[in-house]
């Protein structure tokens, strides 16, 4: 008898907490291998293929595409043990997975397949219904509905026409007043009681809905991609005491320098890559911009190494991958991770591990052409690095007005972890790195 087995959202990276169904890969009663991918998920951070660690029979999905799941919610269940039922057997039991399980279940995983999984051809099956008789559900009779109290029947004990008019002209049900004359009489003073007694104060009535401004504007959601880039600048601006501090370089040297590199063969050097570099080397000197604050501990920790996060526009947004180790390359090896990671974030294949994890960020919003910015950081870094365009402009060079090719420095940095004069070391020394290379070369 094959046994069904529920496999769950798992965690497909550090924080996240849902993901939004974009496509399923298999439909129900499809047979399955061990570790192929069943449902394309996009994740704040990337697009995943979600690999199933059970080979059987698909029985059922939970969630349309376009849905989003919690981590941990049911994905798919699967009956393993046999690639078809006989007609007409009774439906296998569901058994959660858990990290405990028994020793020949297929081992779970953690949201990505083996190195040697195979995803197996699409075949299939009819699907097994077991024929269960419906539940005979007793009639349950219904509640009966809440009577009013009766109003006494009968001549309203008033003798005076006064009082009647008094009532009347006042709104009083004289029906529901108990007189205090004779045999319940009810007399002038009775009604004039009511009258002085204060009225009940009536409950505020709820504020009107807004109008609807569905055809003056679009909605979107904030979820996704948008949802986690809200939710974390927000959470920057919350937490961090940034400042910033800016100055104007001259690129004119850095510019030919990279031009005499890319003259010779090999590689071409990008200038990202060599403001990378530059970075990573002002980082060995102000290592206070390489850290994080842990507010648990009321602690800051400094990082030994520099993982470099960049932006790159996307058709789903900016994204920041992270270049490992940034500090070990050289800028040939920059410029070769940095086209890399570019290529990948472009065509929404970066995996959750190439997005996260970053100590330092560099950002070249000069592409977008702007000579400045005020970035925020990129929480729970202590620091970004921003780079304006590289412009020709009017500079006095040695002595005398030339036209020369100029940049714009800005440097957003956590307040907590230094003091100005740290900031302005850092931006100094890649700013002197930018007018003179060789300033570079004598701390390598």
């Amino acid at each position: 008898m094959p046994q069904v087995m529920e496999f769950k959202l798992p965690d497909l990276g550090e924080g996240l907490t849902e993901a939004e169904i974009v496509r399923w890969l298999v439909a129900v009663g499809d047979v399955v291998a061990i570790d192929q991918p069943v449902v394309e998920v996009e994740t704040a951070k990337a697009m995943v293929e979600v690999p199933c660690p059970y080979g059987g029979v698909v029985t059922a999905r939970f969630g349309e595409e376009g849905e989003e799941l919690p981590v941990g919610a049911p994905l798919i269940t699967v009956a393993v043990g046999a690639e078809s039922a006989p007609a007409g057997s009774a439906q296998a039991p569901v058994v959660q997975a858990d990290a405990e399980g028994s020793a020949n279940a297929p081992r779970p995983l953690i949201g990505y397949g083996s190195d040697h999984s195979r995803p197996a051809r699409r075949r299939r099956v009819r699907p097994v219904t077991a024929a269960v008789s419906a539940p005979v559900v007793a009639p349950v009779a219904a509640a009966p509905a809440p009577v009013a109290p009766a109003v006494p029947a009968g001549p309203v004990p008033v003798i005076s026409p006064l009082v009647r008019k008094l009532a009347r002209d006042n709104g009083v049900d004289l029906r529901a007043l108990r007189g205090s004359g004779p045999e319940g009489l009810i007399l002038r003073a009775d009604v004039e009681a009511v009258l002085r007694a204060p009225a009940p104060v009536a409950a505020p009535a709820p504020p009107a809905a807004p109008a609807a401004v569905a055809a003056q504007g679009e909605r979107i959601p904030l979820k996704g991609l948008r949802g986690a880039v809200a939710e974390k600048l927000s959470r920057s601006r919350r937490e961090i005491p940034e400042a910033t501090c800016w100055v104007d370089a001259d690129a004119t040297e850095l510019m030919a320098a990279r031009a005499a590199m890319n003259a010779v063969e090999g590689p071409k050097i990008s200038v990202l890559a060599l403001l990378a570099r530059i970075c990573t080397a002002a980082l060995a000197r102000y290592p206070e911009l390489n850290s994080t604050v842990d507010l648990a501990a009321n602690e800051i920790v400094r990082l030994p190494a520099v993982h470099l996060g960049f932006a790159a526009q996307t058709e789903r947004g900016l994204m920041v991958p992270v270049v490992r180790d940034a500090q070990s390359r050289s800028p040939e090896s920059l410029s070769a991770e940095f086209a890399r990671l570019t290529e990948l974030a472009r065509a929404g294949k970066l995996a959750p591990s190439d997005l996260t994890g970053g100590t330092f960020t560099l950002n070249n919003y000069g592409v977008f052409g702007v000579d400045g910015s005020t970035p925020i950081i990129n929480h729970p870094e202590a620091a970004m690095l921003g780079v304006g365009r590289i412009i020709p402009k009017p500079w006095v060079y040695r002595g005398e007005l030339a036209v020369r090719q100029v940049v714009q420095l800005s440097l957003t940095f956590d307040h907590r972890v230094c003091d100005g004069g740290a900031a302005g070391g850092f931006l100094r020394y890649v700013a002197d790195c930018v007018e003179n290379p060789a300033v570079l070369l004598r701390g390598l």
